[in-house]
């Protein structure tokens, strides 16, 4: 998945974090489907670090 903009990558990551809050609360923290969420919120949130370090570095 290439994310053409930062705004778009952060829309994204706040989408995910909203999704994954609300599952968590429905379904519990050990749930399969918020650790799923949580996964894919580490993967992006890292690519943003990543992208963040290249930009100032």
């Amino acid at each position: 998945m290439i994310y053409l903009n930062y705004a778009e990558l952060i829309n994204k990551i706040q989408n995910l974090r909203e999704q994954m809050i609300k599952i968590g609360k429905e379904k519990g923290l050990s749930n399969p489907e918020t650790i799923k969420y949580s996964q894919e919120l580490d993967v992006l949130i890292m690519k943003y670090q990543l992208l963040t370090y290249k930009k100032s570095g």
